[in-house]
C-alpha cells in the first residue's frame, strides 16, 4: 500500500529530571504521545517507532525546570498518503451517494458518487446496499470488502481521505488480485505457445 513510509531519524528527546531513574521508559512515553497524530517534523502520521539511545550522556538545559536532552536513534513508520497514491481500507458504510472506508483502522475515507466509475451500479439486495460492476458481475463492493482507492486529498487535522474509484486499478482488492493472477497465467500460456 502506498502512503506508508519507513524513516530513520536522530532525535533529541527532552526529559524532566524526575523521570531520570528510567530514561528509556520516559523516551518511549514521549514518542508514544506522538502516535496517530500528524507531525509536520516527520511529514506524516506516526504509526509505530523503534528507538535506541545513542549515548549515555545527556545535555542539560538551563532554566526554571532543568530538562535534559537525550539523543535517540529512531526508526519511524509514517502514514502520509499523497494525491494520486493508492491506499486500501475496509468498507463500513454504503449508500447510493457514497462509500465510506476505514484505512489502517484509524483514518476515514469517503468516495462520493461522482468519483465512482460508471461501471458500478448501486443495488439493494436483502436490505443491504452494494455497488456491482456491470461488466464483471463478481466485482462487487459491499460492507466488509477490502477496497483499493485512489487518494484525491488528505486532511491531516482530522485524518480524512477524499478518495476516488475512477482509475481502472481500483475496487475490490480480492477481485483485482485474482484478475492480475489470471492475466499473468494468460501471458505465460501465450509465451509457451509462442515458443513451442
Amino acid at each position: 500500500m502506498e502512503g506508508l513510509k519507513l524513516s530513520e531519524a536522530e532525535l533529541m528527546i527532552y526529559i524532566h529530571p524526575s523521570k531520570s531513574r528510567n530514561v528509556f521508559q520516559a523516551i518511549c512515553r514521549e514518542l508514544s504521545s506522538l502516535l496517530f497524530q500528524y507531525n509536520e517534523t516527520f511529514d506524516g502520521v506516526l504509526l509505530a517507532y523503534d528507538a535506541t539511545v545513542k549515548s549515555k550522556q545527556a545535555k542539560i538545559l538551563a532554566g526554571l525546570h532543568p530538562y535534559f536532552g537525550v539523543r535517540v536513534n529512531t526508526r519511524l513508520l509514517l502514514f502520509d498518503p499523497k494525491p494520486k497514491s493508492f491506499v486500501e481500507g475496509k468498507i463500513v458504510k454504503i449508500s447510493p451517494e457514497s462509500i465510506h472506508v476505514i484505512v489502517l483502522g484509524f483514518s476515514a475515507a469517503v468516495i462520493t458518487d461522482v468519483d465512482i466509475r460508471e461501471e458500478f451500479k448501486y443495488r439493494v439486495r436483502d436490505g443491504e446496499g452494494s455497488f456491482v460492476s456491470r461488466s464483471h458481475k463478481r466485482h462487487a463492493l459491499k460492507l466488509g470488502t477490502m477496497l483499493r482507492l485512489q487518494v484525491q486529498s488528505f486532511d491531516e487535522e482530522v485524518m480524512h481521505i477524499a478518495g476516488s474509484l475512477l482509475p481502472e486499478n481500483t475496487g475490490c482488492v480480492k477481485w483485482l488480485e485474482k484478475k492480475s493472477e489470471e492475466a499473468l497465467h494468460t501471458d505465460r500460456d501465450h509465451k509457451r505457445r509462442k515458443f513451442a
